[in-house]
């Protein structure tokens, strides 16, 4: 596409612009394997091991996993709609509804939380190397650790080797990213089912953890708390993907049709994601016979195989890391990044600079500090991202009625200009939303400095998602009743 005479180069370049008929390659089925591709994860496959360890039984954590995984599917049609309907990324797609400058804080707080990601499932990648080739070698590699660093040299080089390894994606593109994970989902789809076969086998069966009642049953360790787990392990689930349930709109703009976004979407997440959760529950029921103990951790079971076995479980653990981490954490923050100041930066360079901040931020650090607090954050961003996604479906659906002027996305002065590029009934909304969670974090993350948070608080962040949401939602509605101008001509769709 290129630029109409009026349009802003700082709002504008090849990669922000509207998909092309041509660039619309994306079939029901790419969507599919988009999803089971992200959602045989490490970090999906021990969600699990928190719910039970939290006291569910093995059929209440399936479940759990799942309904999150349905509830969230929403959002994502939701939103996906307008990528598909007019070709936008979601950095763009914001603007309607924050403002043409304003829609740079939803992409940053996107973007940056994708950064963490993105370096946590990179030193997963490479300590799924370094893992290896301690396998290889007979013995645990590597030394003293480094000063300041606080890893040994082999870590390190593990660690930037898998980095290196996920850049030629990175220079290559979305599509290399759609063929990466087109061509790996029947693989590791292939590898369930082995692994659910060895485990059979070599345990004699599933093992004791599928009769374990829950510990929530009269007589239980924890009678009578079902529903105060239950709700913030709901919450925490949804927030597994709150993140994509904001940038799909990256990867919809890619559709063909509708049809093809909904129905692969669809498919490809709220049942592979509760099937994974059921893989991981009878993978580690059978770790309790084999082992003495239960084995969550994917890396962990694969280093105590035998010959090829171990090989090829941590090949296929390191393929399965590099696709999921590409199109989750890469591609969001790629576009969010190059929205900031499309003039400078593209969609690569964008790239450039997550995997740049990935690596600085030592993402061993960070996990040294906050793993204890998994619940912590993936609650914590998902009362920060739920509210982004209140406004920004009440604006496409209720305000706008899904038409936009796409033209105007691109203009400082058009119709999303509102005062200065920002839309202050949109701040407000989001303020508004993300607030009343902030005692109940606060409380979470730092128990011992906020100790005497209200209980109602407590509560409240409980259903930080939710409440975000709602909240958002309804200050975003009310704010803006009346107020929007219509879209002056509205783009022609390529549904």
């Amino acid at each position: 596409m290129s630029p109409d005479p009026a349009t802003n180069q700082d709002l504008w370049n090849e990669d922000l612009a509207p998909t092309s008929a041509a660039q619309r390659t994306w079939r029901w089925y790419h969507f599919a394997a988009l999803w089971v591709g992200m959602v045989m994860c490490i970090p999906a496959y021990t969600l699990s091991a928190s719910l039970i360890e939290a006291g569910m039984s093995a059929y209440q954590a399936v479940f759990t996993v799942f309904l999150a995984n349905a509830i969230v599917l929403l959002p994502m049609l939701l939103i996906g709609h307008a990528g598909t309907k007019y070709g936008i990324p979601y950095a763009v797609l914001a603007r309607a509804a924050f403002g043409t400058r304003g829609a740079r804080l939803p992409a940053l707080m996107r973007a940056i939380v994708a950064c963490g990601w993105y370096g946590i499932q990179t030193w997963f990648g490479g300590s799924m190397i370094y893992t290896l080739l301690g396998v290889l070698a007979g013995h645990e590699i590597g030394g003293a650790k480094l000063a300041g660093l606080g890893i040994n040299g082999a870590q390190l080089l593990c660690f930037l080797a898998f980095w290196a390894v996920q850049f030629y994606f990175i220079v290559h593109g979305m599509d290399a990213i759609r063929k990466l994970e087109t061509y790996t989902a029947p693989l590791k789809i292939a590898i369930c089912f082995v692994l659910l076969g060895w485990v059979y086998q070599k345990a004699g069966g599933f093992g004791p953890l599928l009769e374990a009642p829950s510990q929530f049953v009269e007589g239980g360790k924890k009678a009578g708390q079902f529903w105060s787990t239950f709700w913030p392990s709901l919450t925490a689930m949804v927030g597994f993907w709150a993140t994509l349930a904001l940038n799909i709109p990256d990867f919809t703009r890619f559709a063909r049709t509708q049809r093809d976004q909904i129905l692969g979407q669809s498919v490809g997440l709220p049942v592979p994601m509760g099937l994974l959760a059921a893989l991981a529950v009878i993978v580690t029921s059978a770790t309790v016979v084999l082992y003495g103990k239960a084995l969550w951790d994917p890396v962990d079971l694969a280093s105590r195989m035998t010959g090829a076995a171990v090989l090829i479980a941590l090949i296929v653990l390191l393929v399965d890391t590099v696709s999921v981490n590409l199109a989750a954490n890469l591609v969001g923050p790629a576009y969010d990044f190059s929205a900031l100041a499309p003039r400078r930066i593209s969609y690569r360079t964008g790239g450039y600079i997550t995997a740049g901040i990935a690596l600085a931020m030592m993402p061993w650090k960070i996990l040294e500090s906050t793993q204890g607090y998994i619940f912590t954050w993936l609650i914590g961003y998902s009362a920060l991202l739920g509210p982004i996604a209140g406004v920004l479906i009440i604006d496409y659906y209720l305000i706008r009625r899904t038409e936009l002027a796409v033209d105007h996305l691109y203009k400082d002065d058009g119709i999303y200009g509102y005062r200065g590029g920002w839309n202050p009934a949109a701040i407000v909304a989001f303020v508004a939303g993300v607030l009343p969670n902030i005692p109940g974090f606060m409380n979470a993350a730092f128990p011992e400095s906020f100790p005497d948070v209200g209980a109602a608080f407590k509560t409240l962040y409980t259903y930080a998602w939710f409440v975000g949401i709602a909240i958002s939602a309804v200050v975003y509605g009310i704010m803006m009743k009346g107020r929007a101008a219509p879209a002056l001509h509205p783009a022609r769709s390529l549904d």
